[in-house]
């Protein structure tokens, strides 16, 4: 590392790990980031969040961190989330780069090194590991797979595993992004439209569960589907909702014009041939034309009211500046 990059952060790697009832894994946990790190003459911080641990978490990080000059620790009132707790460790990282990790010992700190490198000498602003080979049962590897082809296609970020525990980001993309809700799976996709888009992947080594049960069960993947589509709608159009209402309201409303038009037509000529009609409001078609021009003013409006609310917002006007040059 440059003398300058040496005076400006203060450490070389911060990691930011959440966790939820690990108190018999920490100790462990701590002792191997401590012996990895060190041997490749790293300097490091570690942050742990407790996000309202039940069990005595908070007790075995206030022992460590007397004895340990590297560790910091963070305790919420309550359980928050994962989101949460990245969120909270974000803005107190000071390294260079910010890797994250499970408590759980299934996430291996022989991995922070080479995802250390991947950023600072290949230029990446991301790195997501992928865990190629799991120690996971088929209930949970197949939902997976499937979580993760969708949001391949969705985002058109080629990552085989979005959810991974272990990624490793520039200082400025934890900087730079807000995570909440349950949006961690998806930090890569927020990234990417915040404008980082050099991101990588490198195949890490998954363990088998030491120590606790796993928190999370598979309606995760249902709420993973409904965050994909909330971030993938929030990152296009939040500037924008015109563009997304205004678009599907005037198809809609164009459809139930034509329609109508329609029926009107083809009854004026059949009238004028002396042929048969049905009056257009006895045909079912002239409804489905109505509904679809509601509709249409509906969604119509709606972006009218989104695009109010958003010039009247407080962050309406902010935009992340990368660097700057000759300015005072």
């Amino acid at each position: 590392m440059s003398k300058r990059l040496s005076q400006h952060f203060p450490v070389e790697l911060s990691i930011v790990i959440p966790l939820l009832n690990e108190a018999e894994s920490l100790p462990e946990l701590t002792r191997w980031i401590h012996r990895v790190l060190t041997q490749h003459g790293l300097t490091y911080e570690v942050i742990l969040i407790d996000d309202g641990s039940t069990d005595a978490s908070w007790e075995v990080i206030e022992e460590l961190a007397a004895d340990d000059v590297h560790l910091r620790g963070i305790r919420f009132n309550r359980n928050y989330g994962k989101s949460a707790a990245l969120n909270v460790g974000f803005k107190e990282t000071t390294g260079r780069v910010v890797c994250t990790m499970d408590a759980d010992l299934q996430d291996s700190p022989e991995e922070l090194p080479g995802l250390y490198r991947m950023i600072t000498e290949e230029g990446l602003d991301l790195v997501s590991g992928w865990k190629k080979k799991r120690y996971d049962p088929l209930s949970k590897t197949i939902p997976t797979k499937l979580f993760n082809g969708v949001t391949r296609w969705i985002s058109g970020i080629q990552l085989h595993d979005f959810n991974c525990g272990l990624k490793a980001y520039n200082s400025r993309v934890v900087k730079s992004v807000e995570v909440y809700g349950e949006m961690h799976r998806y930090i890569p996709v927020i990234a990417k439209w915040a404008g980082f888009r050099k991101i990588g992947e490198k195949v890490v080594q998954h363990q088998e569960r030491k120590y606790g049960v796993t928190k999370f069960g598979l309606e995760r993947f249902v709420y993973g589907f409904l965050d994909l589509m909330s971030i993938t709608f929030v990152s296009r159009f939040r500037r924008r909702p015109m563009h997304f209402f205004g678009t599907l309201g005037s198809l809609s409303f164009l459809v139930g014009m034509l329609i109508t038009l329609w029926l009107v037509g083809e009854k004026v000529w059949l009238a004028q041939h002396n042929l048969h009609a049905r009056d257009v409001t006895a045909q079912p078609l002239f409804f489905l034309a109505l509904v679809a021009v509601i509709i249409g003013i509906q969604l119509f409006l709606a972006g009218f009211l989104a695009e109010m609310v958003q010039l009247n917002g407080a962050h309406r006007n902010d935009y992340l500046v990368r660097e700057k040059l000759n300015l005072k």
